[in-house]
């Protein structure tokens, strides 16, 4: 499988797919760290994929979504934006918004 088709195949077989330096547990970057909390804060399942652990997957991500830097958020195989995008998003209330038109479910906010 090449990494196009992985990446592909990921994106369409989980709902919420971010691609991050680290994991949604110990993100290794303050950027994919932000989005960690963004998506965590609003109470969606999501996936995490350690671009850190390939760096055919680091690269390939980039390519796949023509976008030069992680993290990338997927919704529903659709890109959605990097870090500065996902939090002006979720501070406009369109993060939740697009959730919810795509059919995400969201659980209970934390706290």
């Amino acid at each position: 499988m090449s990494i196009d088709q992985f990446i592909a195949n990921e994106v369409k077989s989980n709902d919420v797919v971010l691609f991050m330096k680290g994991t949604p547990q110990f993100p290794q970057c303050g950027f994919s760290g932000q989005v960690v909390q963004i998506l965590d804060h609003v109470g969606i399942a999501y996936k995490g994929l350690n671009v850190l652990e390939s760096s055919e997957l680091r690269d390939g991500i980039k390519i796949y979504s023509n976008w030069p830097t992680i993290p990338q958020l997927y919704v529903k195989g659709e890109f959605v934006g990097g870090c500065d995008i996902i939090r002006e998003m979720f501070q406009a209330g369109e993060l939740q918004q697009l959730l919810a038109d795509k059919g995400v479910a969201i659980q209970q906010p934390a706290g």
